[in-house]
């Protein structure tokens, strides 16, 4: 299935300016030949899924596909957007009216590294971002929202020369930055109230909640959080959080087994990035991985169990909140207990998996092995072992850095960050033709996940380490013709569509007409980072979900986030209330109230720096005031603010 452009006119800036755009994917139907026919033996393997292209030559159709569409993306919205700006740090126009960029100062490890690479294979770089693209960029990153106006003016007045370090660390310590990153790891251990397989109810996804921003608000090290999470043995998911990641994995309807099977294959990909397990705790990897992973064509049937087989002796429980209702429960995770106090048994012959029987002269069960080397000690529990093993492991270093790489920059070091191959992972001992090393830099990979080990797992050291490096401060305009091929080099920033929750929390502080969502549990929240899960909003604020849900924000079991863009999303951003009741002069403390009756160019640069967090080109200043001046004052100041929504440069992350 191959995809094509089509564009849609969202809307001109106003008469006379630019005209911002949507892009729009369409599908045609019609034979792929870059898609191998896969035989496979069981039905309900995913190679046959929805997410067949996740699998097919490990992950790399659908790697390449995401970096096409980046690259493409990152192309047009460069050249949507204006001039660079021409202004100094002071304020004053650049003399030489070309653009001011700040010089280059000391490279990092992390640029060392990068830098090296490119010149090694004779690649371009873009230059540095200027100082709004990088106020923007990072603000977005760190935190999912844009800055104030104040934040933009006083931060390109600033002439201190470590102003972009200084604004990282502010952004660190900020509570935004605590709202994104407990979004972000709700995100990616499937925090939800309900899904096909468990329902937590909302008081438990709203305890799993609270785990994770205090987490984050602690700035917990990585490796307790995945050690907790692991290991969380109570009786209450009501109240004790951490319980509900390892509650996730249950799977009605089969075997204990089929449970098990699921709370390992969450640990492999979440924690280990190799969501390959998933294939094997069906089948061998031979026959079936031969083509899509080195390490998995090898690997067993009986190693996957052996992950599995750490959570073997875990019972989970509900115990109903009013014992004359059978609903709601909350649900307990006990060791030892009852049943669960023997080892992963070879038994079965139904459930989601293919029988698990022993093979002649195997043992009918198996005892709790790390795939990589590494059991429990005599009379440790089983997921404490686990988790000790797990997080002593540099892969899990690897897997953490990568993710967060991916995030930041657009591409991972691994991509996708689930389809890591280990057996090809270290340059210094290449694998055999046809195979290649599977990291795009593999020094860098190994640096940071050994940093990471080094710094006891920070995540706000990294995330330092990451931002302040001039590869993240790379502009993602280039003047000349730039070949997708080299983006797996780093050599120029990669845009992104805002998420839904960050596109929401633009438009109200762009507004500056506050939301107001009451979510039960959690209390009145603003913006829509809070969110516990991309559920519906409740109460009469109800429309702003079909808002969010056509950003494609998921819903963290079989639809993921997604960053494509959509026909009902330029729709959306021209029509929903959301955007139209916040694009009038009314309330007068908004932003166009409270500005309306300024002089023409004091309230063009008002709504561009508030909206765009930039000032307007020469082009835009002349557009807009031709606009003011040409009818109804007020109506054309509404206009110029529904407009500068629908620009691309606020629509993307650049």
């Amino acid at each position: 299935m191959s995809k094509t452009w089509k564009w849609m006119l969202a809307a001109a800036l106003v008469a006379g300016g630019v005209a911002p755009w949507t892009r729009v994917w369409a599908d045609d139907e019609e034979p792929d030949p870059d898609r191998p026919e896969l035989k496979v033996q069981h039905a309900d393997c995913e190679y046959l899924g929805p997410q067949r292209d996740r699998w097919v030559r490990g992950g790399l159709r659908a790697a390449e596909l995401e970096a096409a569409a980046l690259a493409r993306m990152t192309d047009e919205v460069a050249q949507s957007l204006p001039p660079t700006p021409s202004r100094s740090r002071t304020g004053a126009l650049n003399p030489r009216g070309g653009p001011l960029r700040p010089p280059l100062g000391p490279l990092t490890d992390i640029d060392q590294i990068i830098f090296t690479a490119l010149r090694e294979n004779n690649l371009p770089m873009a230059e540095p971002a200027t100082d709004q693209e990088f106020l923007r960029r990072v603000s977005l990153d760190l935190t999912g929202r844009i800055p104030t106006a104040p934040e933009v003016v006083t931060f390109l007045a600033d002439a201190t020369p470590n102003k972009r370090a200084a604004l990282v660390d502010r952004l660190l310590s900020s509570a935004a930055w605590v709202d994104k990153w407990t979004m972000y790891f709700g995100d990616l251990y499937g925090n939800t109230a309900n899904t096909a397989n468990v329902n937590r109810y909302p008081d438990g996804r709203n305890a799993f909640y609270r785990y994770l921003k205090s987490s984050m608000e602690q700035n917990k090290p990585y490796d307790l959080m995945a050690r907790e999470l692991l290991s969380a043995a109570g009786t209450n998911s009501y109240t004790q959080g951490e319980l509900n990641f390892v509650i996730g994995g249950r799977t009605p309807g089969g075997p204990l087994q089929d449970t098990y099977d699921a709370q390992a294959r969450e640990t492999s990909s979440i924690f280990l990035g190799i969501a390959h397990l998933d294939c094997l705790l069906c089948h061998d990897g031979r026959g079936h991985l031969d083509s899509l992973s080195l390490w998995g064509r090898t690997a067993t049937r009986a190693q996957a169990w052996g992950l599995s087989g750490f959570f073997a002796r875990t019972q989970l429980a509900q115990t109903r909140v009013n014992p004359m209702q059978p609903n709601p429960y909350y649900w307990s995770v006990l060791d030892n207990t009852g049943r669960a106090t023997v080892d992963y048994t070879l038994n079965t012959t139904n459930g989601n998996r293919p029988d698990r029987l022993p093979r002649p002269g195997q043992s009918r069960t198996v005892p709790p092995t790390y795939p990589f080397g590494g059991r429990a000690n005599p009379g440790e529990a089983y997921r404490p072992a686990l988790a000790r093993i797990l997080t002593a492991d540099l892969q899990f270093a690897r897997a953490a850095v990568n993710y967060l790489w991916k995030e930041f920059f657009g591409l991972g070091i691994v991509d996708p960050p689930d389809q890591f191959d280990p057996a090809r992972l270290d340059w210094r001992n290449p694998p055999p033709d046809p195979w290649k090393v599977q990291p795009s830099n593999p020094q860098l990979l190994e640096k940071l996940a050994q940093d990471f080990v080094a710094t006891q797992y920070d995540l706000k050291t990294l995330m330092r380490r990451l931002l302040t490096s001039q590869t993240y401060q790379l502009s993602a305009r280039y003047p000349g013709q730039w070949n997708p091929a080299w983006d797996r080099y780093y050599g120029r920033k990669l845009v992104r569509r805002l998420d839904a929750e960050e596109l929401h929390d633009a438009i109200v502080q762009a507004s500056g007409i506050p939301a107001s969502y009451n979510i039960a549990g959690i209390g009145t929240v603003q913006w829509a980072m809070q969110f516990p899960e991309p559920e519906n909003v409740p109460g009469r604020a109800n429309p702003v979900s079909g808002f969010l849900d056509s950003f494609l924000r998921g819903n963290r079991e079989d639809v993921k986030r997604s960053r494509d863009t959509t026909l009902q999303q330029a729709v959306d951003l021209m029509n929903d209330p959301l955007v139209l009741n916040r694009a009038r002069a009314t309330p007068a403390t908004g932003t166009l109230g409270r500005n309306l009756n300024l002089p023409d160019e004091q309230l063009i640069d008002a709504l561009f720096l508030n909206v765009l967090s930039r000032f307007p080109s020469a082009e835009e200043r002349a557009a807009a005031a031709g606009e003011l001046r040409s009818g109804n004052r007020t109506m054309a100041a509404q206009n110029l603010m529904w407009a500068l929504f629908n620009k691309a440069d606020f629509i993307f992350n650049y």
